[in-house]
């Protein structure tokens, strides 16, 4: 009976096992048949994108449709404004401005640091005082109109120079200086003004700096001749006091009248006593004689070769260089560059097609709604 009722006990498990797994099953198979499949999802976006296209179709159909209603119109108001424009931009009510350009390289001078010569021109070119220079020759504060009592007056002049004044950099090392001004010649001269006032900076400086070298080679020379002048004193103590003048030849001669190997008639009148106190001279300040010619060859050529740098620097401080080579001279100009009258009115119908165009679908959407 204990097995019987054990057995009846499994076979009740198991369909329970059973019936959870098909009820398992079945909900996996529902969840299945809930996910959309990939055909299905193809059509979906086929779907979208055509109803996407449909709606550019109309907005854009609807947008030819209104600028065709409103074409008189938008016609009519881009005209105008180009006409406006071109009257606007005339000479009228925009000054126009001629510019006159230079391209130069600069020339004549070394390098500072790690900067090229020509970003050193360019440090130059935009110094104050060649700015300062330039306003003051042409009265451009009275030229571009500016109060001088004005409470920002070195502000504002120094905002109308850098309109229009432009000294760049070129791609190919030179530098281009830019001047745009009412007066074509007055552009012109103003370039040309430029370039004087950096040759006479550059000048100044370099004046300056030889000046310095000037100073030092002639400290330096001096020295040099006072070191000449006492080695020249202290030999001519040796030949005065101990008959010393020429170490070589002297002591040659000296040992041939000592050794008494002179031949001749003159053999027999040797002055043995002269001899031997050249001969203890000679010992005693012979090395001194030797040393004394040696520095005095040394000093001269130091001498010649400071005398050579002395001169080569004066020479260039006395010098009238020029620190520039002039590529393209200024020239005054026969044209206008500003304004552009044509690309005025372009732009200013542009803008009044995109404008109008913004209200009218702003009135059309309105009435739509």
């Amino acid at each position: 009976m204990y097995f019987s009722v054990k057995r009846n006990n499994d076979l009740k498990k198991q369909a329970k096992y059973k019936v959870e797994n098909k009820h398992t099953a079945k909900v996996a198979d529902v969840e299945k048949d809930k996910e959309p499949r990939k055909d299905d999802i193809l059509e979906i976006n086929k779907s979208d994108n055509f109803i996407t296209q449909m709606e550019n179709y109309f907005k854009s159909a609807n947008l030819i449709d209104v600028l065709n209603k409103w074409k008189t119109h938008l016609l009519i108001i881009v005209v105008i404004a180009a006409l406006l424009a071109a009257i606007f931009s005339g000479p009228a009510f925009i000054t126009p401005l001629y510019k006159s350009y230079a391209v130069a390289y600069p020339a004549n001078v070394e390098p500072y640091s790690e900067e090229s010569e020509t970003e050193q021109m360019l440090q130059i070119l935009n110094a104050q005082d060649i700015k300062d220079s330039i306003i003051k020759k042409f009265d451009l504060a009275r030229h571009y109109e500016i109060d001088s009592n004005y409470k920002y007056y070195k502000t504002a002049l120094m905002y109308e120079y850098k309109e229009k004044v432009s000294i760049s950099k070129t791609p190919y090392e030179s530098v281009q200086i830019e001047v745009l001004d009412k007066d074509p010649d007055t552009a012109m001269l103003m370039v040309s003004s430029i370039l004087d006032f950096y040759n006479k900076k550059v000048r100044k400086m370099h004046v300056s700096k030889y000046a310095e070298v000037i100073d030092m080679y002639e400290n330096q020379l001096q020295r040099k001749r006072n070191t000449l002048d006492s080695l020249k004193t202290l030999m001519i103590e040796l030949g005065t006091e101990h008959g010393l003048i020429q170490y070589e030849s002297e002591s040659q001669e000296i040992m041939r009248g000592y050794l008494k190997t002179v031949y001749g008639n003159n053999a027999s009148q040797i002055n043995t006593k002269e001899v031997e106190r050249l001969f203890v001279n000679m010992q005693n300040y012979g090395g001194q004689l030797v040393e004394v010619v040696k520095m005095i060859e040394n000093e001269a050529t130091s001498y010649v070769n400071v005398k050579i740098d002395y001169e080569m620097a004066l020479r260039f401080y006395n010098s009238d260089l020029t620190y520039s080579n002039i590529v393209t001279h200024p020239f005054p100009a026969d044209k206008k560059s500003y304004p552009i009258r044509w690309l005025v009115v372009v732009v200013v119908a542009l803008a009044a097609f995109v404008l109008a165009t913004l209200a009218v679908f702003i009135l059309e959407s309105r009435k739509k709604s």
